[in-house]
């Protein structure tokens, strides 16, 4: 009988609980329902004022339900009401436009003045890997096969004639100008994603990467000033290189940057400092996809189309100097930040 009168008890608590509080955990939900929907504006006046209260309500009632043990549904019922009463009212709520619009005016220029040491750690490392190449092979052109795959070369070598090297440089739109431009652009994409991908083995594949397309830089230039082109080869490079070879530098960078920090962790694990560094990392990642974009653009079009090489350079320098300001000088801030 005593059992019986207990349980009864607590029925009738649970009951009474409900009913005088129901109500609202209802009206809640539909108003949530309601704003996840659609927006805010979906809501009258009155109706996001109560918003507030009829969640302090529900955390209310949850406090109580799990202080008394009741209905475990109930409680998980709550639970779940609350958290999305919590993430609506002061979760980060924000449009695709504003997300896009935070990533190119704060998120990305963030994470690359982030990575500031690494960027010009890998631009050095390109530059020391073209001072190789082309110091390598004015030493011994037999270098140039070993430096220079087949495919990349294109039929060009220390003994092509200055001739057949200036027609690649302002043959304009031919098909092998055409071909050999897009697989430039495939090979230098491949090149950002493996030096990215390869920074966890404690960065040392990223370095080799990035030394290594500098040496392949430099005995491609090689060749063309033993020829007195390496002027005219810089502004057909210039147009498209200084986007494309910027953005290896920052995927080089990123590479680094997650190898280093397992390598040196400090007093994170090394899991975490791996997560960490991975954050900035990706965010440098996805634009170094909208700076390849920008090269294929300007290598597919531009390249192709002028011949004149102070218009070369004045546009590979003009873009080299837009992503420096944007990287390093504006400084813009997230959308809402004061």
């Amino acid at each position: 009988m005593t059992l019986s009168a207990g349980t009864d008890a607590v029925r009738q608590s649970l009951a009474s609980f409900r009913q005088e509080r129901e109500a609202d955990w209802k009206a809640f939900e539909a108003l949530l329902a309601r704003v996840e929907k659609r927006a805010p504006r979906a809501l009258s006046e009155d109706e996001l004022l109560s918003l507030p209260l009829l969640y302090r309500s529900a955390l209310s009632s949850l406090s109580v339900a799990r202080a008394t043990s009741l209905d475990s549904a109930l409680i998980a019922y709550l639970e779940a009401l609350c958290l999305r009463g919590y993430f609506y009212l002061y979760g980060a709520r924000r449009s695709l436009r504003t997300r896009i619009g935070d990533f190119f005016l704060h998120d990305w220029p963030a994470a690359i003045r982030d990575l500031w040491r690494e960027v010009w750690t890998s631009v050095g490392l390109t530059v020391i890997g073209a001072i190789a190449g082309y110091w390598l092979v004015a030493a011994d052109k037999r270098w140039y096969d070993a430096i220079i795959a087949p495919s990349l070369a294109g039929g060009r070598n220390p003994d092509s004639s200055a001739e057949t090297l200036r027609s690649v440089l302002y043959g304009g739109g031919d098909h092998f100008l055409s071909g050999f431009a897009a697989y430039l652009f495939t090979h230098n994409t491949q090149v950002s994603i493996l030096a990215f991908a390869l920074g966890f083995a404690f960065a040392v594949p990223s370095v080799l990467i990035i030394l290594m397309n500098g040496c392949m830089l430099g005995a491609i230039f090689q060749i063309y000033a033993a020829k007195g082109l390496g002027f005219e080869l810089g502004g057909w490079l210039s147009i498209h290189g200084t986007t494309e070879l910027f953005a290896i530098a920052i995927a080089g960078a990123a590479g680094m940057r997650i190898g280093t920090s397992i390598a040196f962790p400090g007093e994170l694990t090394r899991m975490a400092a791996a997560a960490r560094a991975g954050r900035v990392a990706a965010t440098a990642m996805i634009g170094v996809t909208v700076m390849l974009l920008f090269a294929g653009l300007l290598e597919g079009i531009g390249r192709q189309t002028i011949t004149s090489d102070l218009a070369r350079y004045s546009i590979g320098g003009g873009m080299l100097a837009l992503w420096i300001c944007y990287f390093y000088l504006f400084r813009m801030v997230r959308h809402g930040d004061r």
